[in-house]
């Protein structure tokens, strides 16, 4: 039922309800007490963690985990590991003077890193669950693979050598489509390619240097005759149109995106859209009450509720409370009842929830504020507070820099009172300069320097 569901809307035909897919990543291992780094290291512990998921969270469709550092590993990257996150990229090995394109003996084979441990976990969950719910792998996009192997140089590169990054993201969509081998043989209905990284980037320098790489990847896994998802954070409404021009089956889309805006875009090329409940303010600070709410409202603004999955806006925190999340399997299945069970219910109150705003006008340094949903979890918010770092060892105590992450409740205030309405935005001397776009090293020095 769930799993024909899913495949339904990827046809784009018409279906009975929508699709509920939740994005329950490194959050599997907390429902079946394991760390995060305990489940991406060992294929038995997924496997427990993602039947939890299947058995709690009733799922038409559920990926096997969010690990966009997986194919970063292996290619030389070294990791930053967490209890409660995924891991981080902590080294580029091709920055700076090491620019280049890796060697071809890089591609990634079934046997390389810790591709053993998701294989394992896509063969056990296909013979368990696979008949009844739609199992999505998930690759690390060509760009934020690029990316992860160049560093914050690769967003100078698009300005001054278009030719090399065009090389290095057709190399990464080699490496994209390998893994979608891998993961098509373990039985995966769905292959996501999640590329964060591309809402930080201008809609013309992706038609110019990334669009054909996309393209060839969805095209191959079309004609594997799998489906394929679009996975981006951020404020990607922008980049939409573009997107959709590479043709995936669907996009996926976060809280950055207005839903009903988005779905307009993507329904003009019939694609189907995923989304975008609120991570951090619904699902692991709000109420049960606050994700039925979000819910309802979400499927009550749109219309034609052909082309739409039900979901998170990316992959769930840790200790998302899992009443929240069943909340929102229940507004998607019961959507009548949960009406009912809101009734009157205005939203939480952070009112309570006092919080110090700098005096900019008094600052002794240039200060630049990063605001996050967590620089750990979130590949877009890594390169751009690895950018306000950069900038920081440029400078040194001249500058002071800080993160203010998304998923303290204290957090969430502050960025109203800025008026943050996207993530990642990077503020200086408590100005917004940078969006969910990623400066250049070159251009962010410039912006400091101008306030000595």
């Amino acid at each position: 039922m769930g799993k024909e569901l899913i495949f339904k809307t990827m046809r784009h035909e018409e279906t009975e309800r929508m699709p509920w897919v939740p994005f329950a990543g490194i959050h599997s291992g907390k429902l079946a007490g394991y760390t995060a780094e305990e489940i991406l290291k060992d294929g038995q512990k997924l496997y427990e963690s993602l039947m939890e998921v299947a058995k709690v969270y009733g799922p038409d469709g559920m990926p096997i985990m969010f690990d966009l550092q997986l194919e970063a590993e292996i290619m030389g990257c070294e990791l930053l590991w967490a209890e409660d996150n995924p891991p981080a990229v902590n080294t580029h090995p091709n920055e700076g003077d090491a620019k280049g394109i890796p060697c071809r003996c890089k591609i990634p084979t079934k046997t390389s890193g810790r591709i053993p441990v998701m294989l394992e976990a896509m063969t056990k969950l296909k013979a368990s669950v696979g008949d009844d719910i739609a199992l999505y792998g998930l690759i690390c996009g060509p760009f934020t693979l690029a990316s992860h192997l160049r560093g914050t140089d690769i967003f100078l590169d698009m300005l001054m050598d278009e030719d090399y990054v065009r090389e290095l993201v057709n190399f990464c969509a080699e490496v994209a489509m390998k893994m979608c081998d891998f993961y098509i043989e373990a039985g995966m209905d769905v292959i996501a390619v999640v590329d964060p990284l591309v809402s930080q980037i201008a809609p013309e320098s992706f038609e110019s240097m990334l669009s054909d790489a996309f393209t060839t990847v969805f095209d191959y896994i079309r004609n594997k005759d799998r489906f394929s998802s679009f996975f981006v954070c951020g404020n990607a409404a922008p980049q939409l149109d573009v997107m959709c021009k590479t043709n995936p089956d669907s996009i996926a889309v976060d809280e950055n995106v207005d839903f009903k805006a988005g779905k307009e875009v993507t329904d003009q090329y019939n694609i189907a859209i995923s989304g975008n409940v609120p991570l951090a303010t619904v699902m692991l600070h709000g109420e049960p009450k606050d994700n039925l709410k979000y819910v309802v409202e979400l499927l009550d603004s749109i219309a034609d509720k052909r082309n739409m999955i039900v979901s998170p806006g990316c992959d769930m925190p840790y200790d998302v409370p899992l009443e929240n999340t069943i909340a929102c399997s229940q507004a998607v299945k019961n959507t009548e009842q949960a009406r009912e069970l809101i009734k009157g219910y205005d939203g939480p109150d952070l009112s309570d929830i006092e919080i110090d705003i700098p005096d900019y006008e008094k600052l002794e340094r240039p200060f630049v504020e990063v605001f996050t949903f967590d620089s750990v979890q979130c590949a877009a918010c890594t390169y751009m507070m690895a950018a306000a770092q950069k900038a920081k060892d440029y400078f040194g105590d001249k500058i002071d820099i800080i993160e203010y992450k998304y998923t303290e409740r204290e957090n969430v205030v502050r960025c109203q009172r800025m008026g943050i309405s996207n993530l990642p935005t990077m503020c200086i001397n408590g100005e917004i300069k940078h969006i969910s776009m990623i400066p250049d090293s070159e251009e962010l020095r410039k912006e400091i320097e101008e306030l000595f």
